[in-house]
């Protein structure tokens, strides 16, 4: 049995992270009273989670969800980002330039605080339930497998309150879900859609009937890719999200480049023969 990690790692506020089965993390988000709006220091807590998470040789794949059954989260916390950036100028001085700089900077370190789930080594399943508006979808789009529920709502609610989305949504939205004309529908209307349309459009794989039977799938399958080489998972993860945002021909050269020092794991050689012996294949730690 492996050893799991310890918990005390990975005490923040705002967050639950459990270890449910071998290898894999339940990272939950805590804020059920607020259906789990989100304000500065949980984004950087998500952030220092998924960056020891992609280090951990505990851990192989991991899961994400919201607490609660009202939401998975309801998006950014417009009480406190009304209250604080979004609200007043972010600097003394009157000059546009200035503020804009300030501005910028917050964007960009929000922006990278999503994408660590992106960047975090290790596969992130998603579960979408109840409530899903605004980040919940930038940060479902960081993810890599996104599952939901009969019941969840789904919006793009940005120009809602005023701005266009951007912390991940616009960029990566697109290159999810295959289909333009819908995507600028939802982005420009800031419509709630159902899982019956998000599936349509492949926006998510698979759709339960509730939240326990949503996350129970997620687990068993967080629990399948953590049983196979952790080196062949990394690896994957790596070279499909760097061919999506680049020409076929780039993939391929790093693929090339990439598998050259990987194909020479032991892995490999475990992985064969236990096929053909018909045994569970167990893999080293990375």
């Amino acid at each position: 049995m492996a050893h799991h990690p310890s918990p005390q790692d990975y005490r923040f506020d705002y967050f639950n992270v459990t270890f449910p089965a071998e290898y894999v993390a339940h990272v939950e988000i805590n804020r059920p009273d607020k259906l789990n709006a989100f304000f500065e220091q949980m984004w950087l807590n998500l952030s220092t989670i998924f960056r020891k998470l992609s280090f951990d040789p505990h851990v192989r794949a991991i899961l994400l969800t919201g607490a609660g059954d009202r939401a998975f989260t309801a998006g950014l916390d417009v009480k406190a980002a009304s209250q604080g950036t979004l609200s007043q100028p972010t600097t003394s001085s009157p000059d546009p330039a200035r503020t804009a700089t300030t501005l910028r900077r917050h964007i960009l370190d929000f922006q990278s605080c999503i994408t660590s789930v992106e960047k975090c080594e290790k596969p992130v399943i998603a579960i979408l339930h109840g409530i899903s508006y605004g980040l919940a979808i930038d940060l479902s789009l960081a993810a890599d497998i996104r599952l939901s529920t009969t019941t969840t709502r789904f919006s793009v609610k940005e120009v809602d309150i005023g701005l266009a989305a951007d912390i991940g949504t616009l960029s990566r939205l697109p290159h999810a879900v295959g289909n333009a004309s819908w995507v600028k529908d939802v982005c420009l209307t800031a419509r709630v859609f159902d899982s019956e349309e998000a599936l349509r459009v492949g926006f998510v794989s698979e759709v339960f009937n509730d939240k326990n039977a949503a996350v129970a799938a997620g687990l068993e399958k967080a629990r399948l890719i953590a049983s196979k080489s952790p080196v062949a998972i990394v690896g994957t993860k790596e070279l499909l999200n760097y061919s999506r945002d680049r020409p076929v021909q780039d993939g391929l050269s790093y693929t090339a480049v990439w598998n050259a020092a990987m194909v020479q794991t032991k892995d490999v050689k475990d992985a064969m023969l236990s096929g053909l012996q018909r045994r569970k294949p167990t893999f080293e730690k990375l």
